[in-house]
């Protein structure tokens, strides 16, 4: 006895093609909701990551005034000259050479501006801020006063605050402009 194949109904034929013609991909509409509600999470996202980074950088400028200050009093008891004349001094010393008092090795080379600008250098850049030293007049042959400041390189985009801090140790910030011994302390 022959085998007979056993056809399909026409009505089943029908569903097996809808089935087929539904399950071919994602719908115009389906693809473009979904465009939007991606671009809806990015818009909440976006501006919150940026705000995140303009916190870690002024937090990051505030722990290097920090580090500067703590390398300044290093200096000045290190070497028993004042503090330092030039932001560089505190700079690592080249390769192979003892630290000295123009190159005391305390800060690496791009927090005290060797990297860019060598050992007279009075500033640096990192993490989105301009440090800017400012020592004070020499008496006696000692320097017995300095100021930083912490700039942002773009206010509102790389920070808001300028910092300020000298030899007492109190670090100041200001909002709009550039810090000063009058502004309020952290």
């Amino acid at each position: 006895m022959k085998p007979t194949a056993i056809r399909p109904s026409y009505p089943t034929l029908i569903k097996e093609i809808v089935v087929k013609a539904k399950s071919q991909g994602f719908s115009l509409i389906e693809l473009l909701i979904v465009v939007a509600i991606i671009l809806i999470i990015a818009a909440i996202a976006i501006p919150n990551f940026l705000r995140s980074r303009v916190a870690a950088n002024q937090a990051s400028a505030v722990g290097s005034l920090r580090t500067m200050n703590t390398a300044e009093f290093t200096y000045s008891s290190t070497y028993d000259a004042g503090f330092s004349a030039t932001l560089g001094y505190l700079g690592p010393p080249a390769a192979g050479a003892a630290a000295d008092s123009t190159q005391a090795g305390i800060i690496d080379d791009v927090l005290s501006g060797k990297a860019a600008g060598g050992s007279a250098t009075m500033t640096s850049s990192k993490s989105g801020y301009q440090f800017t030293y400012s020592p004070g007049a020499a008496i006696g042959g000692k320097i017995e006063s300095y100021t930083f400041n912490a700039d942002p390189l773009n206010r509102g985009t790389t920070g808001t605050n300028s910092y300020f801090v000298d030899q007492t140790g109190v670090l100041r910030q200001n909002s709009t402009t550039a810090a000063t011994m009058a502004d309020s302390p952290l």
